[in-house]
């Protein structure tokens, strides 16, 4: 049984969902069942808090309220999908997580981390990835990447200050705990990071 929870993360535009797709693709090649999900979202409860984060209408929203919607989703997440993906073996990939929270809401709106780590504790019952694929690009980049093709959500509106100081603080947790992150520069070719994230999978399933 594989039963390893693998985490993408990285600012808006740095490929993460790309290189899950790809990974998934490679793991199902091999023969290797996964699950496939998404923060905020994966369940109906999920999907329907994400519009709500993300409805520029909402400008208004509190910082406070930002981050228990978020906890919310992410129990629903964890108890619905997350959990039973990993009691049934399989690899559970997942397009963000807890980071996300920390490196969004608390380095990058300022919040309180230890309250942060604490309603998220309450929400996942401490359930932690196995790898954290972080990837890596100057928020500049990435923010032309994410708004090349849609409107921005009300997330992507925020300033490029706003960006910066998440970036920093994903490379802050990276630094906190090394080995259990996979840190890339996401700027490179996209089967080059390919290669290097499955080397890295191929590691903790033993192959």
């Amino acid at each position: 049984m594989a039963n390893i929870f693998i985490v993408f993360e990285g600012v808006d535009g740095s490929g993460k969902t790309t290189q899950l797709n790809l990974l998934n693709k490679y793991l199902s090649e091999q023969n290797i069942p996964t699950v496939m999900t998404r923060e905020p979202g994966g369940t109906p409860v999920g999907e329907k808090i994400r519009e709500l984060l993300l409805d520029r209408r909402f400008a208004e929203m509190q910082e406070r309220a930002e981050a228990l919607l978020y906890a919310a989703a992410r129990a629903q997440l964890v108890a619905q999908v997350i959990r039973p993906g990993l009691a049934a073996g399989k690899v559970v990939l997942c397009d963000r997580y807890l980071d996300s929270s920390l490196a969004y809401q608390g380095y990058g709106r300022g919040m309180d981390t230890a309250f942060l780590a604490g309603i998220n504790e309450l929400a996942t019952g401490g359930l932690r990835p196995d790898l954290t694929v972080l990837l890596d690009i100057p928020p500049r980049e990435g923010l032309q990447r994410s708004r090349q093709d849609r409107p921005a959500d009300r997330l992507e509106s925020e300033s490029l200050a706003f960006y910066q100081r998440v970036r920093s603080g994903y490379l802050a947790l990276a630094r906190q705990n090394p080995a259990a992150y996979l840190v890339l520069d996401a700027r490179q070719p996209v089967q080059q990071l390919h290669t290097a994230i499955c080397q890295a999978v191929g590691g903790l399933l033993g192959g």
